[in-house]
């Protein structure tokens, strides 16, 4: 995509928009509006947010809040990106949410430079995190496809390996191959759409056994979180049976899967019309993940056999609960093992095995996009001067046209994120944990601008008009709720292996911008920064050949 077409003529309306807010088109400007809400949808992925945290869910409020809690945590979703969308439409920009909390915080009475940086840093660690939750995910589901084809253990080492090779593959790919990536995106909207469609038929039409019905899997309610018996009970009233605290740490499973929406934005300078575009991006990949996550998690919970005869190891069968063999499984298949062996316990090994490489494809589209969307933040980050080596993270590869250094980046720290596996079984709850804090905290903080800056704000082409003040109380108050309950504790006792180290991480990586912020960065950082007048922008985009 071209600053002006040839011989002189004026620029598109995005790439004029673009120089309005300071900044030079480097990043080639290919995508439609398709292929922006592709990116989102894809790195949501109900095939890998819902699968991954499946077993936690199982364990941590059951079929209940599963599928309930997921209707209740959607809307409050719905609310955070209709939100973030009306911000988007004005301002256009792959630094999004940072760059927009500085636009803002003037309108609204704030330091623009503060605001800016904070939301910057917790956008930065919830991108890493959730990158590092979708690949570390998919290490789960790859391992357990490998020990049930050729035997590979899955103790912790297996999968960090697995889990090395699959970010190094994605960076790879975000690296040399990034037409293949767009079309990938592409393709995955298609691919979680059959995905879905194969689990209802395996769980629902095609399942050899007895099914749940739905007024059992809307009606129980689960709670092995070592809460009672020689463990104290969580604090706070009982609900069906279980502590309420019990049914709301649940809600991970569903407002973890529903992230990752703010790609849209970080694409705007790769989408054409970007200011309808990118929040037409946000929103839908929203509501089609809601419902067919809906539709997903009632499905996998009515799968489940109420009793059945299952072999067991030494060829004898014994009449068993369906629901605990499938949560058995992780002893052997990891997180993976109770999706996978619900779908095994319905049709068989090999309709198992089919539908596992479903998910694994859909899950590894999700991990390429996630590399995509990261990279982005980080280069429009650094390229505010806001990351330590900014002018190394902030290059652009001029054959590819892509932030190569970025991209590495994203892939190393969300491979740091992942080793405190090796020695906690609960590690991935944590991961998941920060990156829902991390995300949704930058997400929100610009909505809660746009809300104080009242009729300050300059709307842009797509606008909430008189809704955007009960969106952006409910969103601002959800956000609070969550900051909060995705700290606690998730399981007892408290050790070692089931500490929530969440806190740990905000602790080191925000304490310590929040420490070079007010000893050194406040003094010369003033928030996204102006890459130079018109000309020097033209000279730019020359300089990078932009045809």
């Amino acid at each position: 995509m071209s600053s002006g077409p040839p011989g002189g003529g004026q620029p598109s309306k995005d790439v004029q928009r673009l120089h309005e807010l300071g900044y030079a088109q480097e990043l080639r400007r290919g995508m439609r509006t398709f292929s922006n809400f592709a990116v989102s949808f894809t790195i949501i992925s109900i095939l890998s947010g819902c699968l991954t945290l499946f077993y936690f869910a199982m364990n941590v409020g059951g079929p209940a809040v599963m599928t309930l809690g997921w209707l209740v945590v959607g809307f409050f979703v719905l609310m955070v990106a209709l939100g973030m969308a009306e911000v988007a439409s004005s301002y256009p920009t792959a630094g999004g949410l940072y760059y927009w909390a500085a636009k803002l915080a003037p309108e609204s009475g704030g330091n623009p430079a503060a605001w800016s940086w904070f939301v910057g840093w917790f956008n930065l660690v919830g991108q890493v995190a959730v990158t590092a939750g979708i690949d570390f995910g998919l290490a789960f589901f790859i391992n357990a496809f490998l020990n049930l084809t050729v035997g590979l253990p899955t103790d912790p080492p297996y999968t960090i390996a697995i889990y090395g090779i699959v970010l190094v593959t994605h960076a790879l790919l975000n690296t040399f191959g990034i037409r293949i990536v767009t079309i990938l995106n592409d393709v995955s909207v298609w691919w979680h759409i059959v995905g879905v469609a194969a689990i209802v038929l395996v769980t629902v039409v095609l399942n050899q056994n007895d099914r749940t019905d739905l007024g059992t899997v809307f009606s129980t309610f689960v709670n092995n979180t070592g809460s009672g018996g020689d463990n104290p009970e969580w604090p706070g009233p009982i609900f069906f049976g279980i502590p309420l605290y019990v049914m709301l740490i649940g809600l991970l499973n569903a407002q973890y899967t529903l992230t990752g929406y703010d790609a849209s934005a970080h694409m705007s300078e790769e989408t054409h019309d970007a200011a309808t575009s990118a929040p037409k991006g946000i929103i839908w990949s929203v509501i089609i993940s809601v419902i067919f996550g809906f539709i997903l998690l009632v499905s996998m919970n009515v799968g489940i056999t109420p009793e059945a005869i299952f072999p067991a190891a030494d060829g004898s069968g014994t009449m068993v609960n369906g629901y605990q063999h499938a949560l058995d499984a992780a002893a052997t298949l990891s997180n993976a093992g109770p999706p996978v062996q619900i779908w095994i316990d319905a049709v068989g090994q090999t309709g198992g095995l089919l539908i596992l490489f479903l998910v694994i494809g859909a899950q590894f589209y999700c991990g390429m996009a996630s590399v995509t969307a990261n990279s982005r933040m980080i280069y429009a980050f650094a390229r505010d001067g806001a990351i330590p080596g900014s002018d190394f993270w902030h290059r652009i590869n001029h054959r590819t046209r892509t932030p190569t250094n970025s991209i590495w980046l994203a892939a190393i720290g969300a491979f740091i994120l992942g080793l405190p596996y090796l020695y906690s079984p609960v590690a991935y709850a944590a991961v998941t944990s920060i990156a829902v804090i991390g995300l949704y905290v930058a997400y929100v903080a610009p909505v809660f601008l746009r809300l104080r800056a009242g009729k300050r704000f300059e709307a842009g082409p797509w606008t909430l008009g008189r809704w955007s003040k009960p969106v952006g109380i409910l969103a601002t108050l959800w956000v609070i709720f969550i900051f909060f309950l995705f700290m606690l504790p998730q399981f007892q006792p408290i050790d070692i292996q089931t500490f929530n180290y969440t806190p740990v991480v905000f602790l080191i990586v925000l304490g310590g911008a929040a420490i070079w912020y007010f000893a050194s960065a406040r003094k010369w950082f003033k928030g996204p920064k102006v890459q130079g007048t018109p000309e020097e922008l033209a000279a730019i985009e020359a300089d990078l050949e932009i045809i």
